[in-house]
């Protein structure tokens, strides 16, 4: 059987009527604009207003960076290839994709990690709080989370393309996926791959945990405090944080755990699509709208830039 590993795959994504395709590239891109525009607020106000310089706020604006680059790395091919109704993908083109949506998928929920561990510092251990999240502590965190995300993208990726593909070169999916691209493979040459998946998950659950049991202890930690004013400031802080964490797990979780098909049916699609868009278009929302501190920022930054229009 010919061997397609040297020229490309068909992203066979949504639908192959070309209306419905402009429909879902059309969605799309305005699904991506609000998510661009979101993410973008957040750095430039975290950025901007020297009183969100706190560690809090330092992972938020790398986590709205990583979530700018997880949902750029399969949405614009994607609206790019329904708007021009190309969907060739080439093998180089392919391989970069799978690296650096799991890099990002991962560092994703690593970021989520670190993020959870700074509540629970600030929530339990207010006093120390300064001297724990320091300036070196909180940047070999950000470090920490970008050096494992190249790690886990490079074993997936090595993994995944060091097997050969026969027959068909068609990928049910609107991104080079990787459970799509095993389904390719000529043989059981993906057993490096299911290795390779088993070790990440033993490292993703292990994070789940890190995070149930860092939560376990703040909301122990807040029920406690005698204060309501205390307790309703340590929910304000910590509750878009976790909305975000259930939001990003759960969604990933369902792809984990449905099964593959060889022609995927819409809910595929949209499960996919609840993992790889939903979250970084939401993220912004949930923190923006529940944070008093990031609002009044904004106000700032607009108001600032009215002035000057003025002037």
């Amino acid at each position: 059987m010919a061997n397609f590993t040297m020229s490309g795959f068909l992203l066979m994504g949504f639908s192959a009527k070309p209306e419905l395709e402009l429909f879902h590239a059309s969605l799309f891109l305005v699904l991506y604009t609000v998510a661009l525009t979101g993410n973008l607020l957040i750095i430039t106000s975290i950025s901007m207003d020297n009183s969100l310089h706190s560690p809090m706020y330092f992972f938020l604006k790398h986590l709205s960076f990583l979530d700018l680059c997880y949902i750029s790395v399969t949405v614009p091919r994607s609206i790019y290839s329904s708007f021009l109704h190309s969907d060739y993908i080439s093998l180089g083109e392919c391989i970069v994709q799978c690296f650096a949506f799991t890099l990002c998928a991962s560092a994703e929920l690593y970021m989520l990690t670190v993020m959870s561990y700074d509540r629970y510092v600030a929530i339990c251990f207010p006093l120390r709080y300064e001297i724990i999240m320091d300036v070196s502590t909180c940047v070999r965190g950000v470090l920490s989370v970008w050096i494992s995300g190249v790690i886990t993208g490079i074993m997936h990726t090595v993994a995944t393309f060091s097997i050969h593909f026969c027959g068909s070169h068609i990928i049910h999916q609107f991104f080079c996926d990787i459970p799509q691209l095993l389904k390719l493979s000529c043989s059981n040459e993906y057993i490096n791959e299911v290795g390779v998946s088993a070790f990440l998950s033993l490292m993703a659950l292990l994070c789940i945990v890190f995070i149930g049991v860092s939560y376990t202890h703040i909301f122990s930690t807040v029920l406690r405090m005698p204060s309501a004013e205390g307790r309703a400031k340590a929910f304000s802080t910590c509750i878009p944080h976790l909305a975000v964490v259930i939001l990003f797990i759960s969604t990933s979780v369902f792809e984990f755990f449905k099964p593959t098909s060889d022609s995927p049916s819409a809910l595929d699609i949209l499960l996919t699509i609840m993992y790889t868009v939903v979250p970084p278009t939401l993220n912004p929302m949930i923190y923006s709208l529940r944070n008093k501190a990031i609002k009044v920022a904004l106000r700032k930054i607009f108001q600032r830039r009215k002035a000057d229009m003025f002037c």
